[in-house]
């Protein structure tokens, strides 16, 4: 039996949150697309898709727009910086990277 105490490898594991989540310079790869609701957002997540934003690539939050911290600038693969609205950003699941990744 396992006690609570026992670290398990799974532990230091974050769970996914959406690109528009993720705090400036921290690092992470994309895990997914949400589900879009049809008509624009569907549209949307096929653009961020064609353009890049495709499971397992890194991507990094390089700037927020102020104020509201609209567009997000954000740096996919190391090669292509994109801005994308707050609502853009928020269809992709993404999983961070501990610091030094």
């Amino acid at each position: 039996m396992i006690s609570a105490a026992t670290p398990t490898p799974h532990a230091a594991a974050v769970a996914p949150i959406s690109l528009d989540a993720l705090p400036r310079n921290a690092q992470a790869t994309i895990v997914a697309m949400r589900p879009a609701s049809p008509g624009e957002q569907s549209e949307i997540a096929l653009r961020l898709l064609e353009i890049g934003f495709v499971p397992g690539e890194r991507v990094r939050v390089i700037a927020h727009g102020f104020p509201g911290r609209e567009p997000i600038a954000v740096r996919v693969g190391g090669h292509a910086t994109f801005a994308l609205r707050r609502y853009e950003a928020a269809l992709v699941q993404v999983q961070p990277l501990p610091e030094g990744a």
